[in-house]
């Protein structure tokens, strides 16, 4: 494991991405904690923290000029209840492929004013019953869930859902649908292809229905929004994954 120092952050890559916003790329070090973040003197928009090891979402200096948090692939069970304090302008957050379980997990993001692109996908907490829509319920500000465009109805049916709290308790306790664990194969068994890190890439459904929601938006502010979201799926996803149809759709929009 790697320590996350001020040395680790001022020797880390560090550049304009995609969507002209400057990153720091801390991706792929084996990280455990959070750490020493204020070394960075908020001078960045985006922060990539994906494939590490790190547990718990907390220990944030105060950074207002993060807009986007990359932390996909670690092994995030736990958030700081106060999230929102340290980062108030945080609008695009991506938590693909953590250890998420429970519903009241994800509470402490409705702390986070701004925020309003967030991606759960790869946690066992999808597979809780009616999770979309108490995230929905949840996090008032979000606009994009999983790559899918919040709809209007699907606040509605949130807000009649979750409208008495002992209904929002017993939806909280109820346990997730874990998949029966495979057997695992020997070590001499085991592919390249097979070792290979699992990247849960958005599907081209999923990406044609954000094209399509861009085009039945009603302002510019939300097709540039909507454009973002696509945008940054070009930062989450490494490049040998992004395929020629997945391009295509991206350029045609």
């Amino acid at each position: 494991m790697v320590r996350l120092t001020a040395d680790l952050i001022w020797k880390s890559p560090h550049f304009f991405n995609a969507i002209k916003e400057r990153e720091l790329d801390l991706r792929g070090n084996k990280i455990p904690v959070i750490e020493n973040l204020g070394a960075t003197e908020d001078q960045f928009d985006t922060i990539d923290l994906s494939d590490n090891e790190i547990v718990k979402l907390e220990n944030l200096p105060y950074l207002n000029r993060l807009g986007t948090l990359l932390i996909n692939n670690n092994r995030i069970t736990r958030i700081n209840p106060n999230i929102g304090e340290f980062l108030p302008k945080l609008h695009t957050l991506v938590l693909t492929n953590n250890r998420l379980v429970n519903l009241g997990e994800i509470d402490p993001l409705a702390s986070l004013p701004k925020l309003q692109f967030l991606s759960l996908l790869d946690n066992n907490i999808t597979k809780k019953a009616n999770y979309r829509l108490y995230v929905i319920y949840k996090l008032k500000s979000l606009r994009v869930l999983d790559f899918k465009k919040v709809k209007n109805k699907e606040r509605l049916e949130a807000q009649r859902l979750f409208a008495s709290k002992e209904v929002e308790e017993e939806v909280r306790r109820t346990p997730a649908k874990i998949s029966s664990p495979v057997e695992t194969p020997k070590v001499s068994e085991v592919t390249e292809e097979q070792q290979a890190p699992k990247v849960a890439a958005p599907t081209p459904e999923q990406i044609i229905a954000i094209k399509a929601a861009i085009v039945n938006s009603r302002t510019l502010e939300e097709v540039a929004r909507l454009e973002k979201v696509l945008a940054f799926i070009i930062i989450v996803i490494p490049k040998f994954d992004i395929n020629i149809q997945i391009k295509s759709l991206l350029v045609t929009c």
